[in-house]
């Protein structure tokens, strides 16, 4: 554990002692676009947080490869390679796109060319998914199912950049929900050594989160950008991919492992999925919007869930931190679920969703109340707020 915690104090640091440089270099050489007409700020702010994040993974990274602690996953190094080399595919499309709004189709190539990468190139494919014993049995299908695995939780995370620290708050929450689980899953199997990909690319998506809030933090002085938040994606599917996609499915017998080791089976997948899960359902929702009305599907508008959730009547920053609230309570209910059920604690699953019901009611109280109070003092329904969309 100490090893992971130097691992996420080391990025951290970085990444702020990077991010701070970042945005120093973007306003001097003015390193910034206009506003966009679905953007919610009004002052033109530097996008290219990405690049210090990216190389704060990447420090992290180099760091790990000289640590004794950390030789079982660079051996064999392909994989750790292939995932440097994705990440810097995605952080130069990202930055390019940050800059210049490059053409969908453009970025949606490389984002399956750096899924590729890892997927063929480091070995990580889902071989075996955990329902019932559901083998992948042909190669190029696991490829297949992996590459749009990863491609979709990057995009997901992406989807939801459009408040001052929205993403890397969530993705801190979530990452370190998902850390604690992984050390504790590994630990919990017998492994010889606790140290895994999977949970040191949590302890590194953590530090970089860390080391990026402060300057984007409302009022943020730099944005992540594309190039943030698709290697924050990118970085989260991998990790996912690492402990639940190479699983046996005859392993997931609860005859043999008991409710505890089945949660576990799950809970990878589950916790990418219910992070992004309204922002995939509000982008399903606005691909339909957009095609019943005879527009692309990619084309932009500002009816998206942060949209709607600052006309209710929230301020952004209010907004942001519900959605910290909605992510934590899922995510720790789910984490509840698996240890409450271990080393026979009393009620197995019952702390978990207990404290999902109940957190889930306290979010949906704090998430609908602003439209309830203003209805109830002017009588009717209020107009929406007159902000610049973002």
């Amino acid at each position: 554990m100490k090893q992971y915690l130097f691992t996420i104090i080391v990025t951290a640091a970085i990444t702020f002692v990077l991010t701070w440089a970042v945005w120093r270099l973007s306003l001097r050489f003015k390193l910034y676009p206009g506003i966009r007409e679905r953007d919610v700020h009004t002052t033109p702010t530097p996008r290219l947080g990405g690049v210090a994040i990216f190389l704060g993974i990447v420090a992290a990274f180099a760091v790990s490869a000289v640590n004794p602690f950390f030789q079982s996953i660079w051996t064999p190094p392909q994989t750790m390679w292939s995932i440097l080399a994705a990440a810097l595919l995605i952080a130069v499309i990202g930055v390019m796109d940050d800059l210049w709004d490059i053409d969908w189709m453009i970025k949606l190539g490389a984002q399956f060319l750096a899924a590729g990468i890892i997927t063929v190139g480091g070995g990580l494919q889902i071989l075996s998914l955990p329902f019932g014993d559901l083998i992948v049995v042909s190669s190029w299908l696991s490829i297949t199912i992996t590459m749009f695995a990863i491609v979709i939780v990057m995009n997901a995370v992406n989807f939801i950049d459009g408040l001052d620290g929205l993403v890397a708050g969530v993705c801190l929450i979530s990452n370190g929900v998902f850390f604690a689980y992984s050390y504790i899953f590994t630990r919990d199997s017998g492994a010889s050594s606790y140290f895994n990909l999977s949970t040191f690319l949590a302890a590194v998506l953590i530090g970089a989160c860390l080391g990026f809030l402060p300057l984007n933090w409302s009022p943020a002085k730099l944005f992540m950008g594309d190039s943030g938040a698709l290697v924050i994606g990118l970085l989260m599917a991998t990790s996912a991919i690492a402990i639940t996609g190479q699983m046996d499915p005859s392993a997931l017998d609860p005859e043999r492992l008991g409710r505890s080791q089945l949660v576990g089976a799950f809970l990878p997948i589950l916790l990418p999925l219910l992070v992004v899960l309204l922002p995939l359902l509000d982008f399903g929702l606005a691909v339909l919007r957009r095609m019943s009305a005879g527009r692309s599907p990619f084309s932009p508008d500002r009816k998206h869930l942060h949209h709607r959730m600052l006309d209710l009547g929230h301020r952004d920053r209010d907004a942001v931190l519900i959605f910290y609230a909605w992510t934590a309570v899922i995510s720790l209910a789910v984490l509840l679920m698996y240890v409450g059920a271990r080393e026979d604690w009393p009620g197995q699953y019952l702390p978990g969703v207990a404290f999902g019901v109940v957190g889930i009611a306290a979010c949906l109280v704090i998430t609908l109340s602003p439209t309830r109070r203003r209805k109830t003092a002017a009588g009717v329904a209020p107009d929406p707020i007159p902000l610049e969309p973002r």
